[in-house]
């Protein structure tokens, strides 16, 4: 049923907004304030710090950047010399002191006496070393030798001799005696020489590393060993 109201507007009750509908309009626009501000915050704010940032951290990487070049090329410099190192230490550890060798070598040809035992020496005396051979070859010491006595058993109590001192510690035992006598001459001292060859071949590098029981020593105690080897002793004189 339709209901007129037929009062003067003066007399008419007004309508007011519901308080519930007010509230909930007026949380709205409150919401959608915040989060515009928010938005506008973020949009302006912090990415204009976010900038501010980025641009302080390129200014210091641009001033890092030739130090960490230089450093990187330190490290290399630094892996360059290290290996060169490495190297010289393998170097000086294989390598052999000849005049080492040759002073245990007179050692041994002097242990012969006057002839008690051999009189023995040497001439075309010949050395050659090799690194990292192939076919198992790392060098080796040649000589002719000569004996002052016809007796062969002067010639391999001297092998004997030289397969038992220091020297063989970086040669293989020598190879067998053998050899041939030379023609009688009494106008010579001795009258009669028996010539037979001498030939030492040089064992492998890590063989050379070996210590007194056997264990292979490293590159650095190896090189130490070698050096204390080759000192004189103190208040002795080097034959």
């Amino acid at each position: 049923m339709i209901l007129i109201n037929l009062l003067p507007d003066e007399f008419r009750e007004k309508k007011r907004t519901p308080i519930k509908l007010l509230l909930a309009i007026t949380a709205s626009v409150a919401i959608n304030g915040s989060l515009a501000a928010y938005w506008a915050w973020t949009a302006f704010g912090v990415a204009a710090e976010v900038k501010s940032e980025l641009a302080v951290l390129q200014d210091q990487r641009a001033a890092i950047d030739p130090q960490v070049t230089y450093h990187r090329d330190l490290e290399k410099e630094s892996q360059l010399f290290d290996a060169r190192e490495e190297m010289l230490k393998k170097i000086t550890a294989n390598r052999i002191s000849w005049t080492r060798k040759a002073d245990e070598l007179i050692d041994v040809i002097n242990a012969g006496g006057d002839g008690e035992k051999y009189l023995v020496w040497l001439d075309d005396l010949t050395v050659d070393q090799k690194e990292g051979s192939r076919n198992k070859s790392y060098g080796s010491l040649k000589a002719s030798g000569h004996s002052g006595s016809t007796s062969f058993a002067h010639v391999a109590n001297f092998l004997d001799d030289l397969e038992h001192s220091t020297f063989c510690e970086d040669f293989n035992r020598p190879a067998p005696p053998e050899g041939s006598q030379s023609s009688k001459d009494e106008g010579l001292m001795p009258a009669e020489i028996f010539n037979f060859p001498l030939e030492a071949m040089l064992k492998p590098p890590e063989e050379r590393r070996r210590g007194p029981d056997g264990k292979l020593l490293p590159v650095d105690k190896a090189k130490t060993e070698k050096a204390k080897a080759e000192k004189p002793k103190a208040g002795g004189k080097k034959k």
